[in-house]
C-alpha cells in the first residue's frame, strides 16, 4: 500500500521556497494596508499537481477544501492551512511552508504568493484554510487512488 505523499509518476514535490531564519527573503509580495482585504495568517502545503488535483476533488465532495494555489508550470499545487501546521507537518512527498505571521490576503483577486494562480479561489472555497487532518486524509486517499489507476494500466 502507498503511504500519502509517495514520489507519483516521478513528480516530486518542491516547497516554493524553504524557509529561512532571515524572513527577508520571504516569497509573499508586500501586503498593502488600507484596502479592506482580509489578512489571514496561515501557512502552505505543497503537493505534486497529480495528487493535488485528486486531493482537491475529494475535498470538494466533503466540503472541506480552501483556498488553492498551483504554481506557473502547473507542477505543484499549495493549499492554505492554518498557522502552526508547519510544525507538526512530516507527510512524506509534501512540504509545509511558514508564512512568519506575515498574514496573507486569501480575500484578494490577487493570489498571495509570487508566479502562482488560483485553483480554488477564496471565494470558492468552503473554509479559509483547509483543515490539516483533513488534508492528511484526502492526500492519503489520493495517493492510493492513482496507485490502483496506475496498476490499471
Amino acid at each position: 500500500m502507498v503511504e500519502a505523499g509517495v514520489d507519483i509518476d516521478g513528480s516530486r514535490t518542491t516547497a516554493l521556497r524553504r524557509p529561512f531564519q532571515d524572513h527577508s527573503t520571504s516569497p509573499y509580495p508586500p501586503q498593502a494596508g488600507g484596502d479592506g482585504a482580509e489578512a489571514n495568517p496561515c501557512d502552505l502545503v505543497t503537493v505534486p499537481a497529480r495528487q493535488g488535483l485528486e486531493a482537491v476533488d475529494i475535498l470538494r465532495l466533503r466540503d472541506g477544501v480552501g483556498p488553492v494555489l498551483h504554481d506557473g508550470d502547473c507542477d505543484t499545487l499549495g493549499f492554505l492551512v492554518p498557522p502552526g501546521t508547519a510544525d507538526g507537518w512530516d507527510l512524506p512527498g509534501s512540504a509545509c511552508t511558514q508564512t512568519y505571521g506575515r498574514g496573507l490576503r486569501t480575500s484578494a483577486a490577487e493570489p498571495p504568493v509570487n508566479g502562482t494562480g488560483w485553483l480554488v479561489a477564496p471565494d470558492a472555497a468552503y473554509a479559509s484554510a483547509t483543515d490539516p487532518a483533513v488534508l492528511r486524509a484526502a492526500l492519503g486517499e489520493a495517493a492510493r487512488t492513482i496507485e490502483a489507476v496506475d496498476r490499471c494500466r
